[in-house]
Parts: structure tokens; sequence; C-alpha cells
């Protein structure tokens, strides 16, 4: 699950995108509202955490921007402005929930989830095949019932694979999944993702189609 911080405060994003990183989300960063705008658009976020107090334009400005452009990201807003008011107007402008600074990381972390679930992500969180099931709530991977260390871009690339059982993925769409724009991708890189995937997986779950791309080997089930 991709997820864009729009906030500004440096210490705040960085505490944000480190708990997340360890959920096993992909994050992005953005410190103002028009660059968080078109991070949006080339990362094409599942969620976004927004800050009310951005230095260059309101984040109810934002969330007018993007709801105006059609866009339905799910968006939890965080702001100082603890008064009903604010919740209120947040609330209007189009976001989906509200939390107000100073707030725990744990906190946050059980609003997404519940933003998540709202939104349809699964009425389960456990996607399974075969021998292998990831929970995407407890952003878990068990193979054969034993619980498996899995990063956070090998989560994203099965998570991926798992929801297109019966299509091949290219490479070019599991770099989308786990990179954002901006970032350079070495030339192998969801090669080497896939290879340390592969070994914690049964043998063959993983098939790649020679010169196509990748997808969950529906033989071995």
């Amino acid at each position: 699950m991709k997820i864009l911080v729009i906030e500004d405060d440096l210490s705040i994003a960085q505490q944000i995108s480190l708990a997340l990183t360890a959920e096993h989300f992909v994050v992005e960063v953005s410190h103002s509202g028009g660059d968080g705008i078109k991070l949006e658009r080339y990362f094409e976020p599942d969620m976004l955490i927004l800050d009310l107090g951005l230095p260059d334009m309101d984040g109810t400005e934002v969330l007018t921007q993007l709801r105006h452009a059609k866009k339905t990201v799910p968006i939890l807003v965080l702001t100082a402005r603890a008064d009903t008011s604010s919740k209120v107007h947040a609330l209007d402008m189009g976001a989906d929930d509200y939390l107000a600074k100073p707030f725990e990381m744990a906190e946050l972390l059980a609003r997404i989830r519940a933003i998540s679930r709202r939104q349809g992500h699964g009425a389960t969180s456990v996607m399974s095949y075969g021998e292998v099931s990831l929970d995407t709530a407890a952003h878990s991977l068990t193979v054969a019932n034993q619980i498996v260390e899995i990063s956070p871009r090998e989560f994203a690339i099965l998570r991926d694979l798992l929801q297109n059982i019966g299509r091949v993925r290219t490479r070019a769409a599991l770099e989308e999944t786990i990179y954002s724009w901006d970032k350079e991708v070495s030339s192998n890189a969801i090669e080497v993702h896939l290879s340390h995937l592969r070994k914690k997986l049964p043998q063959g779950f993983i098939k790649t189609i020679r010169g196509v791309g990748y997808t969950i080997n529906t033989q071995l089930s």
C-alpha cells in the first residue's frame, strides 16, 4: 500500500515515514502543498496524510484541488487545529478522517487501518494462495503456517501479484507499485527483490514469463 505524507514539519514527517515504513507501507513525503499535489499525480498513492498548516497554501486548498480533480484517494488530515469547526470544515472539504496534533503513532496507524477498511480494500485483510498467506492489515507473510520476515518492497510486490492472479505483471508495472516517479531505479531492481522474495516462498510460486513479466504459478495449487 502506497501512502503520501504532506507535512512541512520535518521531524513529524520523518517520524511518520519511519513508522509507516516499519509497517511495510511504501511511503513518499512532500513538505509543501504544491509539491504534494504534483507528487500525488505521479506517485498515485492509495492513501494521503495531509497537514493543514503548510507553508505555501492551507491544507484545505490541497483538499479542494484534489477533489475538484476527481481524485478519490482517501485523505487523513493532521493538524494542530483541534476545534470542532476546523474538523467539520476539513471533513466537508473532502477529508475522510481527522487527527489532532499531538497524536500517538499507534492511533495514526489505527486510523489508517480503519480508512482502508471503509474504502473496501478487502472485507478480509488476508490474501491467500496455496500455502502462502499475506495479511495486509498486519503486514505479515505466512508460509505453511510459519511467519516469514518480509521487507516493505517484497511485501508490495507479492501483494500486487496476489491481487492479479491469472494475469502477468510486467517489470514496469511492478516498479510503479514500489517506487515513486522521481526515484532512479536500477535496471535489475525488481529482479533483485524477486530473488529475495522467491527464497521465502514455495519453490516455483512466482513464475517468470520470459520477455513479458511475472505471475503467480497457478499450476502449483
